[in-house]
Parts: C-alpha cells; structure tokens; sequence
C-alpha cells in the first residue's frame, strides 16, 4: 500500500552499494525507516533530494513484514543548506535529531515534535551558533512529552530558573533576545545533563559538541 507523508531526514545509512536507508521524522507516522532503492547510482531519481535534515514530501510502500518501508518518491520542500556552512550548526541539528530519536517511540505520531523540529532548523540556519538554542530545544522537547521541570522545587539559581522557564515558554526568536551570563548556561547545561540521564538514562549522544562553541 502506497502511502504520503511530509517529513525532515533525521539519518541517512548505506544499505547496498547502490541503496540507503533513510530515517524520517513525519508528523502523522512518526519516525519511520524507508529503503531508497538505487539512490546512490548516478542517474537515481533520488539523486540530491535524500541528505541529512532536508524537508520534504514523500511517498512509500509500506511493508508488510518489517517497519523497513520503501520510498517511492521526494518532492524537496527545503534543504537547510546553512547547516553544510558551519560545523557548529551541524553538530547542534545532529544532537536535536539524536536526541528526538532516543525520546520517543518509532511509528508513533509526533505532530507537536515535528514542528518543534522544523522551528529549530530554521532558528539555527538564520542566527549564529548558542547553547541557549540548544537549551531551548531540550526544554521545548520536554514539554511536549510532559517531562518539564518544576521550576519551583530545582536547585537551580532564580534567575537561572527563570531563564529557563521563559526559553521553555518563548518560541525560538524570542529566546534570543535573553542574554544569559555564562554562569548561567553552565548551571543550566550541568542542570539538563543530570535532569536527562535520569529520565532518559542517558544523555544523547554529541551534547558536549553541540554546546561548544569552537569549531575543533
């Protein structure tokens, strides 16, 4: 059966010489795995429509026997290419989608997390690489799976707290009008470490890269 869907590529894996796997973060279907079969030929239909955090339309198979589906067709909607331009702004898209695929469920619809996404990619294309945007995102991200913190019984500083609650509340734009001391993002950063790894068991992979903010 040959379903659509609008998504954003969370990952991109080598299958064959010839085929990649491509991981989608899709408002109605959730995450979902494709099989682009032949996209690594030189004449592939799918040739520069299939690369990491590109948005886009798309249609597939959908298996029967395994959650591996098969991609039909892309129609780009749109590329995020300021994130090839500066490696700082990759590693922070990188850690977002590895932190969407480790806190939630794959084939389950993420709506709310899919937009969430979107506003971030675009947030991080336009303005210069900060560890508040990644903060924003954590806490935006934690509100949508109802895991936000009670500001109210944290260790953390008030005007620490403060902060942020208003990135958790204000859409991106607005969370870089805060100026946050650098006391501050190290009290939140230490903050969100442990508040992760307790209810997630870990922090997801490439944080430390995506709060840094040199170019090593």
């Amino acid at each position: 059966m040959t379903e659509s869907a609008a998504g954003i590529i969370l990952r991109s894996q080598p299958l064959t010489e010839t085929s990649l796997i491509i991981h989608w973060l899709t408002p109605n279907f959730g995450r979902i795995a494709t099989v682009a079969k032949g996209a690594r030929r030189p004449k592939s239909p799918f040739l520069g429509k299939l690369d990491l955090f590109y948005e886009a339309d798309f249609s597939f198979n959908r298996s029967r026997h395994s959650d591996l589906h098969v991609l039909r067709e892309v129609s780009l909607r749109k590329t995020n290419s300021a994130l090839r331009e500066n490696i700082v702004k990759l590693r922070q898209a990188a850690y977002v989608a590895a932190f969407i695929t480790q806190m939630t469920e794959a084939e389950t619809p993420l709506p709310g997390i899919l937009e969430l996404f979107a506003k971030f990619l675009e947030s991080v294309c336009i303005h210069e690489p900060s560890p508040q945007l990644v903060f924003a995102f954590e806490l935006k991200m934690l509100r949508e799976l109802g895991l936000e913190p009670d500001w109210h019984k944290t260790s953390l500083a008030a005007g620490t707290a403060k902060a942020a609650k208003a990135l958790a509340e204000r859409d991106f734009k607005a969370g870089f009008g805060l100026k946050l001391a650098d006391t501050q993002v190290s009290e939140l950063r230490q903050f969100l470490h442990g508040f992760l790894v307790f209810h997630a068991g870990k922090v997801p992979r490439g944080r430390a890269q995506a709060l840094s903010s040199t170019y090593d």
